[in-house]
């Protein structure tokens, strides 16, 4: 006889939500705010993320704004009953950031085409790009520390041509 798969450890906040088909305009607003957060799609109107004081205090506020627009919405907090549940969870909100990083990768190396001027107005929009990615990054994967590097040498490589031209003057 087999063993069922153990319980996950880790809590889980959920938002569970309704909102009215018409206006279309708060369905969209919340959407773009739980995208922000970096959710994960439970099913239609259930989403969840690690829970923490920031995340609980996050959906208490949307489940508010949820209420003002005619909708309905509970905050719950819960446990998945197998880790292949959580993985699941974590999984998909993992990929979500691998897209989100290997996207801010590939902008980093179009940098290289531009002057340095460019570069630098490019390097700061990039710098707060992916503190925006890590607010909402659980489970750190390996391209997070890749767009690091590559974002710690244009950053150098941007202060030795500095360098390289007052040494000129």
């Amino acid at each position: 006889m087999s063993q069922a798969p153990s319980a996950s450890t880790v809590e889980w906040v959920l938002l569970n939500y309704r909102l009215p088909r018409e206006p279309s305009t708060p369905r969209i607003t919340i959407w773009r705010k739980l995208k922000k957060l970096g959710v994960a799609q439970i099913v239609d109107g259930v989403v969840a993320l690690p829970a923490d004081a920031r995340t609980r205090e996050q959906f208490d506020w949307l489940a508010d704004e949820i209420a003002e627009h005619d909708g309905q919405a509970g905050v719950w907090v819960a446990r998945c009953t197998t880790t292949d549940q959580e993985q699941l969870l974590r999984s998909q909100m993992t990929a979500a950031r691998v897209t989100e990083y290997n996207e801010l990768s590939a902008a980093v190396s179009a940098t290289e085409s531009l002057d340095a001027r460019a570069r630098r107005a490019a390097l700061k929009r990039l710098r707060s790009q992916l503190r925006a990615i890590t607010r909402r990054d659980f489970f750190p994967p390996p391209e997070r520390e890749h767009v690091e590097t590559a974002l710690r040498s244009l950053a150098e490589a941007l202060d030795n041509s500095d360098a390289d031209a007052e040494a000129v003057l």
